[in-house]
């Protein structure tokens, strides 16, 4: 891959004539004044402000008649009365009446006329002024639109899809949610962009996988590229509810009453032993990476863990195979948009993405490192690619060591076995913070002092080979840098932010909008451990990742973890550690029995990819180094992560 994004400027084929024709008549130092910067020359006050209702085609609330979607569109009113046409940024959401967005959890609010006084979120104040659209789409079954919630499938897809092809003049809108006066989007000239955190990216996500012409790019936070993924790990259920658990909490009164079908299909088919459906499949985005040909600036936190960030891995890595023209942050922060983590840089960064892929502007961009990486809460390094040149897996294996229960971690192959017992009163930081104990709920294997610092990129594996015994048994594989940090403290509250009482503008503002929003700050927390990767699987699942079966205990399974994906800097002094343990308290549920589970070392390893491979490791293995200081308390994490998220 070269070493910068590959993108193909867009310019109207006039615009790039005449541009052509006045470069031949004027100085050099002329010929270049071609705008970089959209500036916020209209006005927002005066704004066009309407509602249309989209037909997707769809009847999924069964009433007889096809499903109409909510759009409410505030647009510069200059732009149409000089005959131009603006592209669109567009956020398709579940959560516009029910749940707010943003960090101020923000809702639409009506006029009289049902016209769209607050639109949440920074960014119709902001890019309305600077020529473009901004359209915030009810999702199907939510707020003012028919239809029902079905959790990422081909309604939730639809909805957002059919708007798309609307502004590009394939779809039919009307004026009302029921009437027969149509409505044309001739004020826009189709490019698109979606944007949106969690739910939202997860739409933007579904919407470039089907290939739709019109949408250029997207922007999807947090976002979720597998519902599968979000629900289960391997055959592991990461929560108590499923899909009909999520539909029912945002759909409307009007779809509860007629959406009991959909409902019964989200439990049916989406069994709480976590074998892979058709259901599932269709909530597969990733299996359609290769008709996106939309740009993706995609941004996750590191510690979300509530989308895990198994999903960027796998849609960073198809995007990459596909040829995808793509950008990305990644933060040490949960599941946090990055307007409260990096509020000026992000503000900056996006409007500068949007000139360049909807506006067409020459601005560099494309020219810019792929990756921007937060190291430590506020200090963020470039890569000029994502994962680094150079990076490459190294197969890791663990082995016992000097002290009972106390085991090894290097290049060798591993040799005899480990014994845990499940306890799901515990979990991967409590496992960590007795790292140097033998203790029976944990296998626990650990490099020495690094002699220089080791960087981690990418997705990385575990495979195991493991003897139960009972039926039923879940396993947890976690990579952990052993040494003191300050980090952003993403179990707390926030999850790597605090919430002030200042306020920042982000663009206009009108008496119904407003474009100032609370600041936040890093919440951090020292700790003498960090969990940097993650994975969980049903030992079931051994054999056919998409079905559990019964064990025979007694009997040796081998089965590979997938770990989700991270850019860590282990740092010389720190040690980095590989746990294999049992369930991993409130991230996993429990299995049916309690097992105790005996790994056979020689054929248990780790594949993690490190920047410089194999050789990377055992240079930073290799002689002694002293320990990083610690005292009596330097192991603690951060306190065990309770959170129970069934909410993207």
């Amino acid at each position: 891959m070269s070493t910068r994004m590959r993108f193909t400027t867009w310019r109207p084929l006039a615009t790039a004539a005449i541009t052509l024709l006045v470069a031949a008549f004027l100085t050099p130092a002329a010929a270049h004044s071609a705008p970089r910067e959209s500036r916020p020359v209209y006005s927002y006050e005066n704004a066009v402000r309407e509602a249309v209702w989209v037909d997707t085609g769809l009847d999924g609330d069964r009433d007889g008649r096809t499903d109409r979607v909510a759009v409410d569109i505030v647009r510069p009113r200059e732009p149409a009365a000089q005959g131009r046409k603006v592209p669109v940024i567009m956020d398709a959401s579940p959560y516009y009446s029910c749940c707010g967005r943003g960090n101020d959890s923000q809702r639409k609010t009506y006029d009289a006329a049902g016209n769209v006084v607050q639109m949440p979120l920074f960014y119709d104040n902001y890019f309305v002024p600077r020529g473009y659209a901004f359209v915030g789409v009810d999702l199907a079954g939510t707020n003012r639109s028919d239809g029902c919630a079905d959790v990422g499938g081909r309604s939730d897809i639809r909805s957002a899809k059919a708007v798309v092809d609307w502004l590009n003049g394939r779809a039919r809108a009307y004026t009302t949610r029921t009437g027969t006066t149509t409505a044309k989007a001739g004020w826009t000239n189709g490019r698109t962009g979606m944007i949106g955190k969690s739910w939202d990216g997860t739409i933007a996500n579904g919407v470039a996988a089907t290939g739709v012409k019109g949408l250029k790019t997207i922007v999807p936070i947090a976002a979720i590229s597998s519902w599968y993924d979000y629900y289960f790990a391997q055959g592991a259920p990461l929560y108590g509810s499923g899909p009909d658990w999520l539909s029912d909490y945002v759909d409307s009164p009007e779809a509860r009453a007629k959406c009991a079908a959909v409902q019964q299909r989200l439990v049916d088919e989406a069994p709480r032993t976590g074998d892979l459906t058709s259901l599932w499949t269709e909530r597969d985005y990733v299996q359609d990476a290769r008709k996106v040909k939309a740009s993706v600036f995609l941004i996750h936190g590191l510690q979300d863990l509530n989308v895990r960030t198994k999903h960027l891995g796998q849609w960073w890595d198809a995007l990459a195979k596909n040829g995808v023209e793509r950008k990305i942050w990644l933060s040490r922060t949960g599941h946090v948009d990055p307007f409260d983590f990096r509020r000026a840089a992000w503000v900056d960064t996006l409007h500068r993405w949007f000139d360049h892929e909807l506006l067409g502007y020459d601005n560099g961009i494309d020219r810019e490192p792929m990756a921007d990486i937060e190291r430590h809460p506020d200090q963020w390094v470039t890569s000029t690619v994502w994962p680094p040149h150079g990076t490459r897996t190294a197969t890791l294996r663990p082995s016992t060591g000097d002290r009972p229960g106390v085991g090894t971690l290097g290049l060798r192959k591993g040799r005899g076995t480990a014994v845990f017992t499940d306890d799901p009163r515990l979990s991967e930081t409590e496992w960590a913070a007795r790292i140097d104990t033998p203790t029976p709920d944990k296998a626990g294997f650990a490099t020495g002092p690094l002699t220089r610092d080791l960087r981690l990129s990418g997705s990385s594996q575990v495979t195991v080979t493991a003897t139960p015994t009972t039926a039923t048994a879940h396993l947890s594989a976690v990579l952990v840098d052993l040494g003191p940090d300050t980090i952003r403290d993403y179990a707390a509250s926030g999850e790597g932010i605090s919430t002030l009482t200042d306020r920042t503008c982000w663009g206009a503002s009108t008496t119904g909008d407003s474009a100032c929003f609370r600041e936040t700050a890093a919440r951090t927390a020292d700790v003498g451990q960090t969990v940097v990767s993650r994975g969980w699987a049903d030992l079931g699942t051994y054999a056919d990742p998409g079905k559990g079966v019964a064990l025979t205990p007694g009997r040796a399974y081998t089965l590979t973890l997938d770990l989700a994906a991270t850019d860590h800097v282990v740092p010389a002094g720190h040690r980095l550690a590989l746990i294999v343990a049992g369930t991993d308290k409130d991230l996993i549920d429990p299995p049916a029995d309690t097992p105790t589970l005996t790994l056979d070392l020689s054929r248990t390893s780790a594949r993690v990819p490190f920047v410089g491979g194999a050789d990377a490791f055992a240079r930073a293995t290799s002689g002694s180094a002293a320990a990083a200081t610690t005292d009596a308390r330097s192991l603690d994490g951060v306190r065990t992560p309770h959170h129970p998220y069934r909410i993207p």
